[in-house]
């Protein structure tokens, strides 16, 4: 039986995919939405999850617990929220009656999404840098929006790791880059849902490949996490209509925080080099 809640979310991850249908939609809403899971009681969670209370009760015994009170004890303070359509968003914002407070909800919801992913990734943050500073080679990617998390995340640790190379499929060139993924590499995989297809695929090649597979998502049991070796997970709450990647950039800067902090001596001297190079190439303005 799990003792903690990270431990009952790598349980769901690794039997999710022999769980009936209506035990994945039960398993996929606990991890989804852990807080309301915390505070509700189950025929509320049955209903918002679109099960019948019984089948929480199986999957509760399933997982290895008496019943269902046992499961919930493990669930501790965390947000997620299922997206949906972008317009639909926006015509509630539109049509909202608080445009004058928009900016101070904004700043609300990314302290509490920054605050909720902290909070879910203290020991996955340390074990994935310690995974990446393992392979040979690092290959990051994201795309549509999360193109730019990836980019930053590789722009912060090519500062000190040469062997570090961004997956942008450009002009079409995703199938041939991703022959570069060896067993020996790592792969960091950035999407959220809707998931990118082209992030499935990039998680599905480095699997394939046999090399290591690191996603930054939002849900424990989302395409890409399912069988990553680890997963940092985000929220996205935002009374915007698009969903906010502020966490998620902080866990990218975090996780380069982390890395350099494990290279130590040598990473401070690949880092001077560095910034000798481009100031000396006239980089930045005097």
């Amino acid at each position: 039986m799990p003792d903690s809640f990270e431990q009952l979310a790598a349980l769901i991850r690794a039997r999710f995919a022999d769980l009936s249908p209506q035990f994945q939609t039960g398993a996929a809403f606990l991890l989804d939405h852990p807080d309301e899971v915390a505070v509700s009681s189950m025929r509320k969670v049955a209903e918002r999850a679109r099960v019948q209370p019984a089948s929480l009760v199986r999957l509760s015994q399933l997982l290895g617990f008496p019943g269902w009170n046992e499961l919930r004890d493990l669930f501790v303070a965390r947000v997620r929220t299922r997206p949906e359509p972008l317009s639909s968003r926006a015509r509630s914002l539109v049509a909202g009656s608080t445009k004058d407070g928009l900016a101070r909800e904004m700043l609300l919801a990314q302290q509490h999404n920054l605050e909720a992913s902290a909070a879910q990734n203290t020991h996955s943050m340390v074990e994935a840098a310690r995974l990446l500073r393992r392979a040979k080679h690092v290959h990051v990617a994201g795309f549509r929006s999360c193109y730019a998390v990836a980019f930053g995340l590789v722009y912060g640790y090519r500062f000190f790791r040469p062997s570090v190379s961004l997956l942008g499929g450009e002009a079409g060139t995703l199938e041939m880059q991703l022959l570069g993924i060896e067993r020996d590499s790592a792969t960091i995989v950035v999407s959220f849902a809707p998931y990118s297809v082209e992030a499935v695929r990039v998680a599905e090649a480095a699997l394939a490949k046999g090399g290591r597979l690191i996603a930054i998502t939002d849900s424990a049991v989302s395409p890409i996490a399912l069988h990553a070796h680890k997963a940092l997970i985000f929220t996205h709450e935002s009374p915007s209509f698009f969903p906010s990647l502020v966490a998620a950039t902080a866990l990218a800067e975090s996780l380069v925080a982390h890395l350099l902090a494990l290279e130590g001596s040598g990473g401070i001297a690949q880092l001077e080099q560095a910034e000798r190079s481009l100031n000396a190439r006239g980089a930045y303005v005097p």
